[in-house]
């Protein structure tokens, strides 16, 4: 990082202020010449186009680090005052465009850890170099064999009220799944995909012991290729019916009460009346007595 450009252009020289012309109010730079602690950042990324501004400030911020360096969710919230969400937004905007992956190594003693990989030109290893670029006589190199585009995941059921702390205890939930089975590790991707599809379990009134069991239990022995495909699976194929709310003198066809927050977890239930609790915080409560 600390290596001079010499390839890069001099800063062309601005007009004369007194010269009228239609750019006279626009910018200007007032340039020194980097020599140590300088990093070369493409403008392919500092002046993308669909990128947010969250996420090329970000990932300027990545390819400035060493090798090595913390880009974990954690780190980066408590280096910067962004919230843990809109830094985690920003991570799978840089993963989309391809200026971050991550690739998971099993490490001694067995442990699988994902690392994170910093691209500072998405898609340089697909391009062929041209004739210009090799030696006379050489033979054309092999192009590499370019990797199938990953299918994108199965859809997940929604939650007809989708509330933060629900939507954070479903994230907790899928979070915890690899302390059960190792094989369940998931990025941080993946687990903002699944969430919603949990969080719909558990507004149906399914405890997080209830979710955890269906998406653990008789896991294929021989492995599993890809734990959020098969997770995103069965969150559909297996979602339980919603819960019966009668009044006392309803008949049997009486309709469904609306969405009201649990007055224990601010979970997402259906109530005949506001201030009730889901059935985990009705089931502490009578413990507790």
């Amino acid at each position: 990082m600390d290596t001079e450009n010499p390839s890069a252009p001099s800063c062309a020289e601005s007009r004369n202020a007194g010269k009228n012309h239609p750019r006279a109010g626009g910018l200007t730079h007032d340039n020194a010449r980097h020599t140590t602690r300088f990093t070369v950042i493409g403008n392919h990324l500092a002046q993308h186009r669909e990128l947010s501004l969250l996420a090329i400030g970000l990932g300027v911020h990545i390819q400035s680090l060493p090798k090595g360096a913390r880009v974990d969710i954690k780190s980066l919230t408590a280096r910067f005052p962004e919230g843990a969400k809109r830094i985690a937004a920003a991570l799978r905007e840089l993963e989309s465009h391809g200026y971050l992956r991550r690739e998971r190594s099993r490490i001694p003693g067995g442990r699988i850890v994902t690392r994170t990989v910093s691209c500072n030109q998405p898609g340089h290893r697909d391009r062929r170099p041209s004739a210009a670029d090799r030696a006379p006589g050489a033979a054309t190199p092999a192009r590499p064999k370019q990797r199938a585009p990953r299918k994108p995941l199965p859809a997940v059921p929604r939650p007809g009220y989708p509330a933060p702390a629900l939507l954070q205890a479903a994230t907790d939930l899928l979070a915890g799944l690899r302390r059960h089975d190792s094989r369940l590790l998931l990025s941080a991707c993946d687990t903002a995909h699944l969430a919603p599809g949990v969080a719909a379990w558990l507004e149906r009134d399914v405890s997080p012991a209830a979710v955890r069991q269906a998406l653990t239990a008789d896991l294929p022995p021989e492995g599993v290729r890809r734990p959020a495909a098969l997770l995103a699976h069965r969150l559909t194929v297996l979602l339980p019916p919603p819960p019966p709310f009668r009044a006392p003198d309803a008949p049997p066809q009486a309709v469904r009460y609306g969405m009201e927050n649990c007055d224990g977890c601010d979970r997402g239930i259906r109530s005949p009346e506001p201030g009730a609790r889901c059935r985990d915080c009705r089931e502490q409560s009578a413990a507790a007595l």
